[in-house]
């Protein structure tokens, strides 16, 4: 659920996000899921993570974002 009276826009959240360098590297990005349905909304970030080709895991509070196409793969 995005919190009403936010400064911030999902879009102009989303926005920033998949902005920064380790994104255009394809490498990871983490936040916070508290943040993210804050701001955007779970199934915003969801669709967005999606059509960009990405990966996303959670553990426990954090969603990890895989700014690429590759295999993950779990090592122990």
């Amino acid at each position: 659920m995005v919190k009403p009276g936010s400064a911030l826009s999902p879009d102009i959240w989303l926005r920033d996000i998949f902005a920064c360098k380790a994104v255009q590297n394809g490498g990871v990005v983490r936040r916070k899921r508290r943040d993210i349905e804050r701001y955007a909304g779970m199934d915003a970030f969801l669709t967005e993570v999606r059509a960009r080709g990405f990966q996303a895991v959670q553990n426990r509070e954090q969603v990890i974002i895989f700014c690429n196409g590759a295999p993950i793969r779990r090592l122990i």
